[in-house]
């Protein structure tokens, strides 16, 4: 008999809040927590509201002994250690993380794994500045040269500090996690921007059901909230402008035809799943079941920015495909689905994109089921971001409950009694994933 995974904890962390209280209460009551940018003047760019990550110190959430190391922490990274602390702690684990004094059923570091789903980190603008600064030829422009080139210029490149490059490797999430947690089994990272976390836990499920480990830790971290991520996405057009002053509930509006566009957040969305036989072993109580996991690619994803990919379909292939083969992976038709949880960034292209893709794979049942985002609440999260939506559709089925300010689209269809979840993601580069959570019976 096939053994399934269970979400044993979870470990949501975003704007609506930190951890599964906080972020399950914000989103009964519909607090929306795209907020004017404090971490930065964004007076200079376009867009001026986001989803930031507020009162969350990384200390607080390392051991004493490791606090140094937090120095050479992205704020990726951050999002994801703290994360995936509090998951833990959820999941009522004591780990080498853990107080001296906690209590918690102690993991074997050897068969515990670590798959979490990063972005491409922005270096920090401050610690890049000081070392191109140094490498401006006679006329005070960047040169390669006076960069890259001993004996030429000050060699600007050697200014950056000396560890500069081990904070911005995006596998530096999955390596601060596991030393700080003591995981010792299979461990990678897996970078496809928003599905970057659906994949990643979808092969934690796999890790799990092959026997290489009772335990993992997974989901995905990211923040682009700072001068060079910002840029980044304002030139791939996932963003609308806005200003400092705008009410977000009147920017973006997932599958809504006057929705301006996207709006952009920061998270860290871990959760803790472990096999059904070790999960009941240990008598840990579970929020619900992994039965089923698909991913595809898209052949041509669209990227509003870019003229040469103006052709595209009008479904998304890969999106499609992944729901399909996760509903055929968990042995169920589109009729077992109760709701679909799922980007909706808010930019109209990409949402009808979306859409098409539910209905090709859930035909019918696509018009008859609460379809749930957190975009609008929350801001795009990217590699974070189906973490959250997997937390979410765990809440949901745990609680009985699809909170309303989440439904957005096909709000009167019934959103109690719920079996089967469906929690999708498409992406930027094309990647997309789908899992299927059951709740516990």
């Amino acid at each position: 008999m096939r053994s399934h995974s269970l979400i044993t904890g979870l470990g949501p962390v975003c704007a609506l809040g930190l951890g599964p209280d906080a972020f399950w209460q914000s989103l009964l009551q519909g607090t929306i927590g795209i907020k004017p940018i404090e971490s930065l003047d964004p007076s200079g760019f376009h867009v001026q509201l986001a989803g930031e990550v507020r009162d969350a110190k990384i200390r607080d959430f390392v051991p004493k002994t490791y606090r140094k190391a937090t120095k050479v922490m992205a704020r990726d990274t951050e999002l994801a250690v703290i994360a995936a602390k509090i998951a833990a702690d959820d999941a009522g684990l004591k780990t080498r993380g853990s107080e001296d004094d906690a209590e918690g059923f102690p993991l074997d570091p050897v068969r515990t794994g670590c798959q979490i789903g990063a972005g491409l980190i922005a270096a920090e603008t401050e610690e890049l500045a000081r070392a191109v600064v140094s490498a401006q030829d006679e006329q005070g422009r960047f040169s390669m040269d006076g960069w890259g080139t001993e004996g030429q210029g000050k060699s600007g490149m050697n200014n950056l500090p000396p560890l500069w490059l081990l904070k911005y490797l995006p596998n530096m999430l999955a390596c601060h996690v596991t030393i700080i947690h003591g995981l010792e089994g299979p461990s990678n990272t897996i970078m496809g921007a928003e599905a970057s976390a659906l994949l990643s836990i979808g092969e934690s499920a796999r890790v799990i059901e092959r026997g290489s480990a009772d335990i993992c830790f997974t989901g995905g971290a990211e923040s682009r909230i700072n001068h060079l991520g910002l840029l980044r996405w304002e030139y791939a057009a996932r963003l609308t402008p806005v200003t400092q002053d705008e009410d977000p509930a009147s920017v973006c509006k997932p599958y809504q035809p006057d929705s301006r566009g996207g709006l952009i957040g920061e998270s860290g969305g871990m959760i803790v799943i472990e096999s059904e036989e070790h999960a009941k072993a240990r008598d840990a109580s579970a929020y619900a079941r992994i039965i089923g996991f698909g991913a595809a690619q898209t052949p041509r994803p669209y990227i509003p920015a870019t003229e040469s990919m103006r052709a595209h379909d009008e479904t998304d292939r890969g999106l499609s495909a992944s729901i399909s083969h996760a509903m055929r992976d968990a042995g169920i038709e589109p009729d077992d689905i109760d709701a679909v949880l799922t980007l909706g960034i808010g930019e109209p292209t990409l949402d009808q994109m979306e859409l098409g893709a539910i209905t090709e794979a859930l035909d019918e049942r696509s018009s008859t089921v609460p379809i749930v985002s957190l975009a609008h609440l929350t801001g795009n999260t990217m590699a974070g971001h189906a973490g959250l939506l997997t937390a979410a559709g765990a809440l949901c089925l745990h609680n009985q409950q699809i909170p309303q300010a989440m439904i957005t689209r096909n709000p009167d269809a019934p959103a109690s009694n719920l079996r089967r979840v469906l929690v999708c993601s498409p992406s930027l580069g094309g990647q997309a994933g789908a899992l299927v959570l059951e709740r516990m019976s």
